[in-house]
């Protein structure tokens, strides 16, 4: 079953629990500070198990001291679904513990 497509109100509703995070051409968009690279790569490194737990993935950036994450449902054209909002919630829940800000 293809996940549905989120409406703009229930776009807006997922934002005000997702911090930092903002919708744009339909990702779910968000960067991180971090304190240094290897902080940076031992986010991404549980991003991306988190991403196989949920067998959802997201497009991932690293330079030296800056995760980005840009989260989109392909399956349902590109658009925002609710894989997008628990995805990005979970990455919220662990990056503070990478000194993430």
């Amino acid at each position: 079953m293809a996940a549905k497509p989120l409406t703009e109100q229930e776009i807006d509703r997922a934002l005000t629990g997702l911090s930092g995070w903002t919708a744009e051409d339909g990702r779910l968009v968000r960067g991180y500070g971090m304190p240094n690279h290897l902080a940076a790569v031992a986010l991404l490194v549980h991003i991306a198990s988190i991403q196989e737990e949920l067998n959802h993935h997201a497009d991932l950036t690293v330079t030296y001291d800056r995760v980005g994450v840009s989260v989109t449902t392909h399956s349902a054209g590109g658009r925002l679904t609710d894989l997008d909002v628990r995805l990005a919630g979970r990455i919220e829940e662990i990056a503070p513990a990478h000194g993430a800000v």
